[in-house]
């Protein structure tokens, strides 16, 4: 442990290694010249309408003041009890100096990794900024949560655009205030600050985002992510549809088929071999078929929902009951995926034809969108106006302006973790297959993405009887037949768990409802090898989330088991001989994972 006076601070500076110094300052200038020409040319570009309304934050926090000027107590209170606080931490620093070792006036919340580094507690100074600045953001969300007669609609985005702002401002973001950033510049002679300037102007230059992720080159699609074996057997102007090489002499009758998101690839499910959800199931002696999206460009902005649904789960059915000779399958999507999964069942149910899907599975997925939390932020009137503008100059929504989206929702760790990284240690993150597959997105086209948006995020139609159409006719969730497991995420941060149980209820046919471990993307990627996390299942579905999860029964280790035994009805499904792909009346078009994977953004 450090000493209290002969900690961090106190440390001697190394003098800079002078070959390390020549190729920082290079990058630097290097990286200004770059800037400059990149600043140039986007002058002379033509305009492109901001997706966002950039005057949003303005907006909420007028409204969050006009109400304090009328409710002026609250911010007294507030004040009194910030005043209180910070009472007790400079008591507390003042023992702290005096030789004491009082009790922390306040601590990081379970899981903030930003002060993890010892320092933080060791060191007086830094254990003095990051509790000033934990008390300070305790006390203006505080303020927020506790508006009595605010509207939700404000609270929310007031709570939002704090939350970020309060993220940006940490300690652990700023040279200075970072022990670790000190410690690394003290080693490094302080290269490691101008080598994390440099890298702040090559990402500037590339206009790649707030970090450009630097872990391309660990990772091959085919090699050794969505690597599982298998062909391409159709295709169609949206998707391609991967049927996978069986690894069993027999496998189950009744083919697997697998929807996912347009806004991610398809991998996700088969990231490295040994997490690789895909792979676990055709170990298992399922036939599982994948629907791969295209990554749209312009030339399909007018591809509406309508078009994914029958280009996509639709016609893939048509296509798996040519390979395989199965009419009807399992069909299982992935939060927007789980989505187009209903859609498609109701679209199915409405013509008469809903025994072509057996079950339904939804991973994180809702339909009754009227519990968007932080997410309604980007439904206000003004913030769809410009996304409106923008998809009509553009022709669609660009994978990184959605990535920007995900990351603010979860700045601590997609952005201001990779700032401290690459910015102010001048080190590469470790290599990660699931950053990997998020920085490999999709393009949305402005057709499907408007009717998402306006039908379904900010009126809500998909729940209502009728209040969506394909083709004519209307989509009721209430007359699929299907039985559905609907498998939330205690920890998602994308569908939150209680209103995807709500979700589950406009379910016509019989619903299990199973709630996973962790959050929207590693609840899911939880091999049984790993046995982490654990889930809850009930079988009945009371009025509320709550009262569901006081009755769920709490299970050990991963759900794939759980729902491995609901498909094979334990075992005891009809099996039939192995089917390769190429042997049934389609062709191999390709080996997977197919190219409209590979066409990065």
């Amino acid at each position: 442990m450090m000493d209290d006076n002969k900690g961090l601070l106190s440390t001697p500076v190394n003098p800079p290694d002078p070959a390390k110094l020549a190729e920082a300052w290079s990058r630097v200038m290097a990286g200004t010249v770059d800037v400059m020409t990149a600043s140039v040319q986007r002058a002379t570009n033509p305009h492109v309408p901001q997706p966002y309304d950039p005057a949003a934050p303005a907006r909420a926090f007028g409204a969050f003041a006009q109400h304090l000027l009328t409710n002026p107590a609250e911010l007294i209170k507030a004040q009194q009890e910030a005043a209180a606080d910070w009472m007790k931490l400079w008591g507390a620093a003042a023992a702290r100096a005096a030789g004491a070792k009082p009790e922390p006036v306040i601590e990081p919340e379970r899981g903030d990794r930003r002060f993890k580094d010892p320092a933080w507690s060791e060191e007086p100074a830094f254990d003095y900024i990051k509790q000033a600045y934990l008390l300070a953001a305790k006390r203006a969300l505080s303020l927020i949560e506790n508006a009595n007669g605010l509207d939700e609609a404000t609270r929310t985005r007031v709570e939002f655009f704090t939350g970020q702002y309060l993220q940006a401002l940490s300690p652990a973001n700023f040279p200075l205030t970072n022990p670790e950033a000190v410690r690394r510049a003290i080693e490094t002679g302080s290269v490691s600050l101008l080598s994390g300037f440099a890298n702040l102007l090559e990402d500037a230059a590339q206009d790649a985002g707030l970090v450009t992720r630097r872990t391309s080159e660990d990772f091959e699609l085919g090699v050794n992510i969505a690597a599982t074996p298998g062909s391409v057997v159709y295709q169609n102007a949206l998707m391609q549809l991967i049927q996978y090489a069986p690894v069993t002499d027999e496998v189950y009758k009744r083919p697997l088929l697998y929807i996912p998101p347009l806004v991610n690839k398809y991998y996700l499910l088969d990231l490295q071999p040994k997490s690789s959800l895909i792979r676990w199931l055709v170990e298992q002696g399922h036939t599982v078929f994948v629907v791969s999206w295209v990554n749209p460009g312009p030339e399909l902005a007018d591809m509406d929902i309508a078009d994914y649904i029958k280009l996509g789960p639709v016609e893939a059915l048509g296509a798996i009951e040519q390979a395989t000779g199965e009419r009807s399958v399992d069909m299982f999507g992935f939060c927007m995926g789980g989505t187009l999964v209903a859609m498609a069942l109701a679209y199915l149910a409405g013509k008469g034809e809903g025994d072509r899907v057996a079950s339904a599975t939804t991973i994180g997925t809702l339909f009754d969108f009227a519990s968007l939390g932080q997410w309604s932020t980007f439904t206000e009137p003004e913030q769809l106006r410009a996304m409106e503008r923008h998809l009509l100059h553009k022709g669609f929504m660009a994978a990184q302006d959605l990535q920007a989206l995900f990351s603010a929702v979860r700045a601590n760790d997609l952005i201001w973790s990779s700032v401290v990284n690459h910015y102010l240690l001048d080190r590469e993150a470790p290599p990660s297959d699931i950053l990997y597959w998020f920085a490999d997105g999709a393009h949305l086209p402005r057709a499907f993405l408007l009717t998402y948006a306006q039908q379904m995020l900010r009126d809500n139609l998909l729940k209502e009887p009728g209040g969506m159409e394909i083709d004519g006719v209307p989509l009721d969730l209430g007359a699929i037949q299907a039985p559905l497991l609907a498998i939330s995420l205690k920890d998602d941060h994308v569908s939150a768990w209680a209103a995807t149980y709500e979700s589950a209820k406009l379910w016509g046919g019989p619903v299990q409802f199973l709630l996973g471990g962790s959050g929207h993307n590693a609840g899911v990627i939880n091999p049984p090898s790993a046995n982490k996390h654990g889930y809850w299942v009930g079988e009945e579905m009371p009025g509320t989330a709550d009262e569901w999860f006081a009755a769920a029964e709490r299970k050990e280790g991963s759900w794939w088991p759980h729902w491995h035994a609901r498909l094979s009805e334990d075992g005891k499904a009809e099996k039939v001989p192995a089917r390769i792909p190429g042997d049934g009346d389609l062709d191999v078009i390709e080996p997977a994972p197919g190219s409209y994977v590979r066409n990065r953004c």
